[in-house]
């Protein structure tokens, strides 16, 4: 890895009513280079015990680095790895985690340290927020999507057979660290479910970052992305979607139920709809999770023009740019009939209602409650985005 660049780093607080205090987001490249001075001025030489939880994959990369770089700082450092894939962010991994947790005798001036993609960060998140009521967690997100959503603002939690991310808790970290340098070993498809849900945050966002998004996807390929003279660029994309992600965390940390608005936290589920319907008839297996959003963001897409909300235009500009990030599953054969029935598990029920994010343009989101939406332009937006 190379050395920081000290102008390319970017720092980001976030504060939630809830919250007993701020933590912070640091976003550069060649950062872990310095984990455990991160550490040290994140938690204090209070923690005297961490325990990084990752998998093989990330592991066999980062993770000697990361564990010497921890011990050089003082700490006294365990590992805990998991499988790696949606469908091993359950029930039982989490059972695992705790005992493992339980047998070594953490205790509450220990921490977790998740170095790995949303799986990692997910399980890692509740397993700290539920280990003795409430242990300190740290998030080093390794992966895109991890970095701009998952990473930040506190929703953690696991797969179940009724649903995705329907058991969790909402737990904030102590800190985040980005390092954009672990993105150059991502596989493709890894990018391309980060690039979903970055387009996503866009199309939620504005025009702004809307075009910010589309403008680096069409100038960057995968391969090139790290590359030091598209770093700063990089940087400041990620900056850009840590900063709308942040901006709806602060106001609406746990996606009150009151609230309507577009600026209601509730917002960022659209496209997960559709998306965590896939990903529950298809088994966590078919997937990356930004890979569904992508499919997810078309469905809904469609559905609001099917409302009169979103015109042909804005639908096409959509459409155009999720298909910049690269090529998607198939979707050839999804049996509607099993997509309606995972509707119904969805976690943005809200009153035996499900709650639609659709838009009425770029930068316009709006929440719909199912009795709003006819049951037959769902169906007409599922016959699109099917055939």
């Amino acid at each position: 890895m190379r050395e920081t660049n000290a102008n390319s780093i970017r720092s980001i607080s976030i504060t939630t009513p809830r919250s007993s205090s701020a933590y912070g987001i640091r976003i550069g490249c060649g950062l872990l280079g310095d984990l455990g001075g991160w550490v040290e001025q994140t938690v204090g030489k209070d923690v005297k015990r961490l325990l990084v939880v990752s998998n093989p994959a990330i592991f066999d990369i980062y993770g000697e680095r990361a564990v010497s770089n921890l011990k050089r700082a003082g700490y006294q450092v365990s590992t805990w790895l998991m499988k790696d894939g949606e469908r091993h962010k359950s029930l039982r991994s989490l059972a695992s985690l705790l005992q493992f947790l339980s047998e070594n005798r953490f205790t509450r001036s220990d921490a977790l340290m998740a170095l790995g993609g949303g799986v990692v960060g997910d399980l890692t998140g509740f397993a700290a927020s539920v280990y003795l009521r409430g242990i300190p967690c740290l998030q080093v997100p390794t992966t895109l999507l991890s970095m701009i959503d998952s990473s930040v603002g506190g929703k953690t939690g696991v797969n179940t057979e009724f649903g995705k991310n329907l058991v969790g808790a909402f737990y904030q970290p102590k800190g985040v660290l980005i390092d954009v340098e672990t993105l150059g070993t991502l596989p493709t498809r890894e990018l391309t479910a980060g690039f979903c849900e970055a387009v996503k945050q866009g199309a939620l966002s504005g025009n702004k970052l809307f075009r910010q998004t589309a403008d680096f996807l069409r100038s960057h390929s995968p391969d090139n992305i790290t590359e030091p003279d598209r770093q700063i660029e990089l940087v400041n994309l990620i900056d850009s979607q840590v900063s709308f992600k942040a901006k709806i965390v602060k106001q609406d940390e746990r996606e009150s139920l009151d609230r309507d608005d577009a600026k209601s936290r509730k917002i960022l589920n659209f496209g997960h709809t559709f998306g965590h319907a896939l990903e529950k008839v298809t088994r966590y297996r078919r997937f990356k999770h930004g890979e569904a959003v992508g499919h997810g963001m078309i469905f809904a897409a469609h559905l609001s023009k099917i409302l009169e909300l979103l015109d042909q235009n804005e639908l096409e500009w959509l459409n155009g740019v999720v298909h910049q990030v690269g090529n998607l599953p198939t979707l050839k054969d999804i049996n509607p009939t099993n997509v309606l029935d995972a509707f119904q598990f969805d976690k943005k029920l809200v009153s035996e209602s499900l709650q639609w994010i659709l838009l009425k343009k770029i930068g316009q989101p709006v929440i719909l409650s199912g009795k709003d939406v006819p049951s037959s332009a769902v169906k007409q937006a599922l016959k699109k985005v099917l055939s």
